[in-house]
């Protein structure tokens, strides 16, 4: 059995059409969407509303961690904005779900990233998709857990939740084999981003799953350029696989 794994797609519809060769089913663990290209400032929907000029000024305030400027600079360009915000939003993110889920192969199995909008999958999901946030399926004898989503932060991306609710999920699953999240667990190595210099969440409720149920391999993404892409944690070998949008190739799970 062979599963390919990615997350962090962040647009690359054109990677996802190859990203199930190979394999027997495609996992992904989220963040279809791209909002705005740290790498490239000139791709996703913010540059497409108010220039590469803006997103240069906003990536540079976010980098330096001073959220509240770059929410004020985000509020005077929405407000100069000849369109309601929250239909210019949902109607770049519907496009560019109508491509990505149409790229998907079947079969896919999915969960939700911290910059994706749940509510609207259910519209884009074909038959040979399914989701799974706080649930489990089996594979080749194999049980997978998902658990979807991301921590709160000053940055309030749209599916962040609380520390709880997310526990909550994570106990949901039980013991597993695989554990598939969008977030890393709580370990420095794993949340800390080199290219921003940054940390970004973690789960403390994953570390003590794996810690206390010990699954064969913990997978997530979220952090692109992790100080670690993979480490053990205990018997667990902890991969991160949000490398997709950049490189468009997924990570091989075969037993």
């Amino acid at each position: 059995m062979r599963v390919n794994v990615i997350s962090d797609v962040h647009g690359n519809t054109q990677g996802l059409l190859t990203a199930g060769e190979g394999a027997d089913a495609l996992i992904c663990l989220g963040d279809l969407v791209l909002f705005l290209d740290y790498a490239d400032h000139s791709r996703g929907i913010f540059p497409d509303l108010f220039g590469v000029g803006n997103a240069d000024r906003i990536v540079e305030l976010r980098t330096a961690r001073r959220f509240d400027e770059a929410r004020d600079l985000g509020r005077k360009l929405w407000d100069g904005l000849a369109l309601d915000p929250a239909e210019a939003i949902e109607g770049a993110v519907r496009r560019q779900y109508a491509e990505m889920f149409a790229a998907f192969p079947t079969p896919t199995y999915a969960t939700y990233g911290n910059v994706d909008i749940p509510a609207l999958w259910p519209e884009y999901a074909r038959e040979g998709t399914t989701v799974l946030d706080g649930e489990r399926v089996e594979l080749g004898g194999r049980v997978f857990g998902f658990v979807g989503g991301g921590l709160r932060t000053p940055m309030r991306t749209p599916y962040e939740i609380s520390d709880e609710e997310y526990a909550a999920k994570v106990e949901a699953l039980g013991e597993v084999d695989v554990l598939c999240s969008h977030i890393p667990p709580d370990l420095p190595e794993l949340t800390y981003d080199i290219v921003p210099r940054r940390f970004e969440r973690g789960s403390r409720a994953l570390l003590d799953a794996i810690r206390r149920t010990r699954p064969r391999y913990a997978l997530f993404g979220h952090v692109h350029q992790p100080l670690a892409r993979r480490m053990r944690v205990g018997s667990t070998e902890c991969v991160n696989v949000g490398h997709f949008a950049a490189t468009g190739r997924p990570w091989a799970l075969e037993w």
